[in-house]
């Protein structure tokens, strides 16, 4: 009986730890999100780097779609300048070393000037490269 006792107690360790392992990668895109949304945000060059793979391609629902420089030079120089992005009803799924991320991009800022809010639907792909969590790839659409 104590034996029985005990294996059900290891497997339930056992199960809890998994659970939370694979929670870990998701929570990490999901910061990744986030800290991507502040840069932008603060126009942060280095850190836009730093979370974006060198072969970045950036859709948005415009159907414009940039590469890595380009994307940057836009949060850069660009005419809309963002003052608030929050991700809603996000959702991650992992298989292996590859993460998508989808949710809504919620945002606020000016146009050339105007006042603009924006809400559309993103789905991004992220990769793990040497324990790191980078944008791959990024497609918005219209709602």
């Amino acid at each position: 009986m104590k034996n029985k006792i005990l294996f059900y107690a290891l497997l339930g360790l056992v199960t809890l730890v998994g659970n939370a392992q694979s929670e870990y990668p998701k929570s990490q895109i999901e910061k990744g999100v986030t800290e991507l949304y502040e840069a932008m945000v603060t126009q942060n060059k280095t850190k836009l780097d730093k979370l974006t793979m060198t072969d970045l391609t950036y859709g948005h629902s415009s159907g414009t779609i940039e590469n890595k420089k380009e994307y940057i030079e836009a949060i850069m120089t660009g005419s809309f300048d963002f003052s608030s992005i929050i991700p809603e009803d996000h959702s991650v799924i992992i298989s292996g070393d590859t993460g998508i991320s989808r949710h809504l991009f919620v945002a606020k800022g000016t146009n050339n000037g105007e006042p603009a809010d924006v809400r559309i639907g993103v789905m991004m792909t992220w990769q793990k490269i040497k324990n790191k969590w980078l944008l791959l790839a990024r497609q918005a659409y219209k709602l």
